[in-house]
């Protein structure tokens, strides 16, 4: 396994594997890897011939008083996961090497604009420049993205449409800690206590997926999910919305395929998970 830190040797790489006829795969990452990214690299190693994971913890999707110099890093350890899953690169670069006086960005509007774009509105911007600008550096067939963070997978599934990028997009499924609470790096910051309290999340997640149906009222599956995190003491709703699958704009009922998703903090830390529903014909 390869680690490359600029983007010249990177692309040097790439050349040389499309030249030899090889196909590409990408994993995007921020690094502090887990079982979720892991189950992204093994897909991507099972699909294709060259398997490219990008380590590179992003400033530009990070707000004012967010956690980017806090954010987990442990580079020796991404390293041992991305070699013994079998990764042929990693792209490490500093910041400096990604951006120079940037004055372009990409923006996907709409798309954006709610859920957690709503109290993170540069967050979205940030993903979309960094990620368009990995495509251009790896230029891989197929992208592997966790479908726990679904707004920014249909993000990317709508920038690579409207953009014209010859890319596949592949969603793999949330893997969970064994007691149910998705995988994340964020949750190396809960405390003992607040890592029982983040439970609450996959419960009102259980409760959504028992009590959704064909024709039922957004607010009814919303108003049980909320009832469960507001039992926990140390938890505090950012937002529970039920949006359209593909557009993510709010809904009313349940009358097509939906997105289930929320954000709750446990004490000081932020934490996503949702679902989907498919409604039948």
């Amino acid at each position: 396994m390869r680690i490359t830190t600029t983007i010249l040797e990177t692309r040097e790489q790439i050349r040389e594997w499309k030249k030899a006829g090889c196909t590409i795969g990408l994993v995007p990452t921020m690094g502090f890897l887990h079982e979720g990214h892991g189950s992204l690299i093994e897909r991507c190693r099972r699909e294709n011939d060259k398997v490219v994971v990008s380590v590179f913890v992003n400033p530009t999707q990070f707000g004012p008083n967010e956690d980017l110099e806090d954010y987990p890093r442990d580079f020796a350890h991404d390293t041992a996961l991305c070699e013994s899953l079998g990764a042929d690169l990693i792209f490490h670069p500093e910041p400096e090497e990604m951006y120079h006086d940037a004055c372009a960005y990409v923006n996907i509007h709409t798309l954006s604009e709610n859920l957690c774009g709503k109290t993170r509105p540069v967050h979205f911007q940030g993903v979309c420049t960094v990620v368009s600008k990995l495509f251009h550096i790896v230029e891989p067939d197929t992208a592997y993205f966790g479908q726990k963070d679904a707004q920014q997978l249909a993000i990317i599934k709508k920038m690579v449409e409207d953009l014209n990028f010859d890319i596949r997009i592949v969603g793999c499924p949330i893997v969970r800690e064994k007691d149910g609470l998705a995988k994340s790096s964020r949750n190396t910051y809960l405390n003992k206590e607040e890592r029982k309290a983040a439970l609450c999340l996959y419960r009102a997640i259980q409760q959504g997926q028992k009590v959704i149906a064909k024709g039922c009222s957004s607010d009814m599956v919303v108003q049980q999910m909320e009832k469960i995190i507001c039992e926990e003491l140390l938890a505090r709703i950012d937002y529970i919305s039920v949006t359209d699958a593909i557009t993510l704009q709010p809904v009313e009922q349940v009358e097509r395929d939906v997105l289930v998703a929320m954000a709750v903090y446990i004490g000081k830390t932020r934490l996503i998970d949702n679902f989907s529903y498919e409604v039948m014909p």
